[in-house]
Formats: C-alpha cells, structure tokens, sequence
C-alpha cells in the first residue's frame, strides 16, 4: 500500500487565502515561485523513487508568507494554516524562516523542499543558493546585524550540501530542473 496523503488546500484555495488575508501581489509572486520551485525539485526526485507529497509542497509554498507584513509571520501563519485544520501545512510554516536541519537525501522531507524552494529564490525569480545567500548576509548588514553573516555561510553550506546529492540523485542540475519556472 502507498503513503496517504491528507487533504490539502488547492491553489485555489491558497489564492483565497491570499485574498482573505490581503497578501501583498509581490509576496503572493514569492509564494508562488518557491512553490513551483519546490514542487518541480519534488516532481524530479518522485520520478526518482522518492515519494514526495505534491500538493502538501505546494500548498505550503503558496502560503508560507501568507501574513509577511506581520511580526512572527512564521507563527502567525502557522496558527492561522492550524486553525484551517491545514495542520502539515501549519508545521512547514512555522519553522521554514529558521529551518537548517536540512535531511540527508535518503530522508528529504516536504519541509526540506519549501525550505529549500526560499533558500533559492529572491522575489520571485529562481537565483540559486550563492545568489540568495548572499542576498541573506547583506540584507543582516544593511539591518545592522555584520555578524550573522559567519553563521549564514555555516547554513549555506548544509544548502550546497543537500542541492548536491539532488543533482546527484536526479541526474540534473537545479538550473535544469527550474528552467521552465516563471512568475509574472
């Protein structure tokens, strides 16, 4: 017998959402391309063996930022993912601003792939790890926080680490695998 999956809301219903919660257009396109960054990674390794939950990675990409503009969108988004009985979701949510655990690949998890669907993405264009990192570490100096950029590069390389053995296991590049994404 294959893994059950639960029900999970729709890409109709995460727009509603957006909607409910008055998203802001440029982090409903965020949303968007770390979905369809993280589902298209997802769909690459499932053609590999794996057996990832599409929907759950893409609803959970959808609305991770679903309330940015908050404080602690995280845990507000989360509770909000909860209440709505979304409760994979909800979990996904609350840890992917400050999730560097990442699973080796034998392990790789929902949560790994829309974690890793934001470490590559900058607005809502697919950049890659070096050019998100990078990203990371100026807007911690621009905000006064010059030291947070050694620990950022210690949770750059976990990254590297796990895009390795994707491009490893899938016999393709990230570059190969997010060709054809793209966020208007």
């Amino acid at each position: 017998m294959g893994t059950v999956f639960e029900k999970h809301p729709s890409e109709n219903e995460c727009r509603e959402l957006w909607n409910r919660y008055d998203t802001p257009l440029h982090i409903r396109k965020h949303c968007m391309a770390v979905a369809r960054v993280a589902y298209a990674i997802a769909a690459e390794l499932n053609r590999n063996g794996f057996e990832l939950d599409l929907e759950l990675i893409m609803a959970a990409g959808l609305t991770h930022d679903l309330v940015r503009l908050t404080d602690r969108h995280d845990l507000e988004g989360a509770r909000i993912m909860n209440e709505l009985g979304y409760t994979q979701e909800a979990e996904i949510i609350r840890v992917h601003m400050m999730y560097s655990a990442f699973s080796p690949i034998r392990f790789i998890n929902e949560t790994d792939l829309v974690c890793l669907g934001d470490r590559c993405v900058i607005e809502h264009e697919y950049v890659g790890v070096e050019k998100r990192y990078q990203y990371i570490i100026d807007k911690a100096i621009s905000h006064g926080h010059p030291e947070a950029a050694a620990k950022v590069g210690q949770l750059k390389q976990d990254v590297i680490r796990l895009v390795d053995e994707i491009e490893s296991v899938t016999g393709k590049t990230m570059e190969e695998i997010t060709k054809d994404i793209v966020i208007e």
